[in-house]
């Protein structure tokens, strides 16, 4: 066991004594030391109701032997740090959840890792130190929100993001964004939509890191705390058996994982986070093997923003393991790829069938042939852009119109609401970038204005940044190379016409290659917007969003 480091032997007696200042006893520590990573917060919905996730975890731990310590990561709620500067940080926090995990785990000598995540970033931060690490590791989310009623519709977040921009426009009165406030959010959780935080959590189960049921069982059940127990029982057999990160997420798992990514159209961040996770594991996943994934895979639901359905009904009608069920059906699943149950996919989905079709369409009737997500290629995006295209009226799937360019999202906003864009119009909003911003800000303020509006039929909008899971219509983001590392998007002007063709995955700027050739004389490279502490120090670290906007190694 890893923990001999800091208990066997002579020379460990100073090390024993602050165990037993913690009330270790001798008993006690002949036992694993398992490390209870918890990202819980009192700021974040998601993670307000993981102190009993934990609690659950550390009492399945001692059930089967282990010893349990608990130490706790940052964790950003997404939708408080939208659209001012805290969203700059978000994309950041998950190294900084990787680093402190690697840190705490190695430090003190932990034998084995149970994560215990929910939101955004904490999710693929946390996969990425279990795969640096690679101790025997477990994770077991805090789980989706319930969606609300409001006016007998049930609605999410999303929908008051829209709120705003329908007020703006007339569309809404004050009174009914209120109400809609006031509803929209009834539960702790991540919030109720196939947003990142959920995207993530299902995506954790379809790589085989997370026990059946992670990724949708909701927040509030009690279902959620006999997993985590289980969670914490089951650690104890993975160490035994010395299975561990790099045993589960291969790169059958990283395609299998695709795969769900595509049939249930996670957020387009889950691009990113998929690609930093491959490369902490040591798998190679270039962005245009997403292409390859969504041509041959069915998009079989359409959960909020895309859909009317949501996570509670995704988890009613069999969740992830049903969407594998159906997948493999026509033969889209590596069934040998080992899980965190001891089993492989293909034995834990033998009997698990789709429960109900209206919410997870079987293979033979899915919304499209192919994929949720797209990487678009061109010359404004030689290195790729990514469009949640399950989300996209048909209308907007081809698109020519005059850019209208923004150096910034509070430049953007104020234009949309101030009724300055027009239909037909191709929104830019530039340095952005995880250079750029810094920080790879997601938008969601102006997709959810556009929309709010009525105008997502209408306008594109197009960034160097990111977008929310909560986004819909033809937003396209993570243009590479971003506009600070002088990417093409840097030389677009009012007016120049911009061609999107989602099905043939082109982004193309239709200004004659001399022309972008002199602008580019004249372009100079942007100060760091971010001057101090962390953030800079990030924006001098960070790769492109084509490689999942990683660290230099």
């Amino acid at each position: 066991m890893k923990s001999q480091q800091v208990k066997t032997g002579l020379e460990k007696a100073p090390h024993r004594s602050l165990f037993k200042a913690l009330g270790v006893t001798d008993e006690e520590m002949q036992r694993p030391f398992i490390g209870i990573v918890n990202s819980q917060n009192d700021i974040v919905p998601g993670h307000i109701n993981l102190d009993k996730i934990a609690e659950a975890v550390k009492a399945g731990v001692r059930l089967a032997g282990g010893i349990p310590f608990e130490f706790q990561t940052i964790a950003v709620c997404d939708g408080i740090a939208m659209n001012h500067t805290g969203m700059k940080y978000s994309l950041g926090s998950r190294e900084l959840i990787a680093d402190s995990a690697e840190i705490m785990a190695t430090a003190h000598a932990f034998d084995a890792l149970v994560f215990i995540p929910n939101c955004d970033k904490v999710v693929p931060g946390m996969l990425m130190a279990a795969a640096r690490l690679n101790l025997p590791a477990i994770f077991v989310s805090g789980g989706p929100m319930l969606a609300g009623l409001s006016k007998d519709n049930k609605v999410s977040l999303s929908q008051v993001f829209e709120g705003v921009g329908a007020s703006a426009g007339g569309k809404m009165s004050a009174d009914e964004l209120t109400r809609l406030e006031n509803d929209a959010c009834p539960s702790c959780g991540s919030c109720s939509g196939m947003f990142t935080a959920n995207s993530m959590n299902c995506l954790t189960e379809a790589l085989g890191m997370g026990l059946p049921g992670n990724g949708t069982i909701p927040a509030v059940y009690s279902e959620r705390i006999r997993l985590a127990k289980t969670a914490g029982m089951k650690i104890m057999d993975l160490l035994d058996k010395d299975i561990r990160p790099s045993d589960i997420m291969t790169a059958a798992a990283f395609k299998n994982a695709m795969c769900m990514d595509m049939a249930i159209g996670c957020s387009t961040n889950s691009v990113l986070h998929l690609m930093a996770i491959a490369s902490e594991s040591g798998v190679d996943l270039p962005l245009a093997q997403f292409n390859e994934i969504s041509a041959i895979v069915p998009h079989l639901c359409k959960i909020s923003p895309a859909g009317e359905h949501h996570m509670e009904d995704l988890y009613r009608a069999g969740g992830v393991q049903a969407i594998y069920n159906e997948l493999d059906k026509i033969g889209l699943i590596d069934k040998s790829a080992l899980t965190v149950t001891g089993l492989t996919i293909g034995e834990n989905i033998l009997s698990t069938p789709v429960l109900d079709y209206s919410v997870i369409r079987p293979v033979d009737n899915p919304y499209s042939n192919s994929g949720g997500l797209a990487v678009l290629f061109g010359n404004l995006a030689p290195d790729g852009a990514v469009v949640k295209k399950g989300a996209v009226a048909p209308e907007m799937m081809q698109h020519e119109g005059p850019a209208r360019v923004f150096e910034s999202e509070e430049e953007a906003i104020e234009a949309i609401l101030n009724h300055k864009i027009k239909a037909g119009d191709v929104i830019v909003i530039r340095y952005e970038g995880p250079r750029g911003g810094p920080g790879m800000r997601e938008m969601l303020s102006p997709t959810s204005a556009v929309a709010g509006m009525g105008l997502d039929r209408e306008v594109a909008l197009i960034t160097d940044g990111r977008f929310s899971g909560a986004t819909r219509g033809a937003s396209i983001g993570h243009v590479s190379p971003e506009a600070a590392a002088g990417g093409n998007i840097a030389l677009v002007e009012e007016g120049d016409l911009i061609r999107i063709d989602i099905p043939a995955l082109t982004l193309d700027l239709l200004v004659d290659e001399a022309v972008l050739a002199a602008r580019r004389e004249k372009w100079q490279v942007p100060d760091i917007r971010i001057t101090t502490g962390y953030m800079k120090r990030y924006a001098e670290m960070v790769q492109s969003a084509s490689t999942g906007a990683i660290f230099l190694k």
